[in-house]
């Protein structure tokens, strides 16, 4: 039986950071009822194998599910684009461990998100972040169409694991002391579809709202182009980005 591990430490709030709710524009459309952006990664790779395009990189044997989500974005952001670009499990590893100072401690995804913001991951720069109220699924739709995808973190309900070896959707239940990090790239009526352990993952819109504690749009470098995300004021961003960023 493969392992498993968590690794997301509980949420941390710094009063700087950047709201996504407050960049949205009266012009920005409604989400469409669904968006698989993985579908779109597909496409442009000529692939569906989310096993070969999304590995374990380590979250079996460590607690760096963090840095793993990272990696997932990155191969998601890149994939959009055309670009076939995957993370060495040895790279998220060594990530991990200096982020941690050589500890399989687990992270907050707050210091992972700060980190990446200032630091290329895998040669791969982003242009910023932004919160958002989770709750809010119109707003995390958005971001998932806008931006290609969500990073998140939740607390681990009681049989996350079996539900996933069974390809079971992730429902409500008993809440455990772990703490998890994924990265969310389609959703539909019925719920959302994440990336974790090497595969894809199903879970209903009331498992997110039972267990997810954090949620982050990531703005990568394209963000920039004009255009990129209409309705989303990138410019006051990345004025307000300025400012906060001391």
């Amino acid at each position: 039986m493969p392992g498993y591990r968590f690794g997301k430490h509980p949420p941390k709030f710094d009063y700087r950071t950047l709201r996504f709710k407050s960049y949205l524009t009266p012009s920005i459309a409604p989400p469409p009822a669904s968006d698989d952006v993985l579908a779109r990664v597909y496409a442009k790779l000529t692939t569906n194998d989310p096993t070969k395009l999304f590995p374990m990189d380590g979250n079996d044997t460590l607690g760096d599910c963090t840095i793993a989500g990272v990696a997932h974005a990155i191969t998601t952001y890149k994939g959009l684009v055309g670009t076939k670009t995957i993370m060495s499990k040895q790279a998220v590893v060594k990530l991990y461990y200096h982020l941690t100072g050589g500890l399989d401690s687990g992270m907050q995804e707050l210091d992972v998100l700060n980190y990446w913001r200032q630091n290329a991951v895998d040669a791969d720069e982003i242009l910023a972040f932004a919160t958002i109220e989770p709750k809010t699924h119109t707003h995390v739709q958005q971001a998932i169409h806008l931006f290609g995808g969500v990073y998140l973190g939740f607390q681990v309900q009681q049989n996350a694991i079996q539900d996933f070896d069974a390809r079971k959707p992730w429902t409500p239940g008993p809440l455990t002391q772990d703490g998890h990090a994924v990265f969310a790239v389609a959703y539909d009526q019925n719920g959302v579809t994440v990336l974790t352990w090497g595969n894809t993952q199903q879970a209903t819109w009331a498992w997110w709202d039972e267990c997810v504690d954090e949620a982050y749009a990531i703005l990568p470098p394209e963000a920039k182009n004009p255009g990129f995300a209409p309705g989303f004021d990138i410019a006051q961003l990345q004025a307000d980005l300025s400012d906060v960023a001391h």
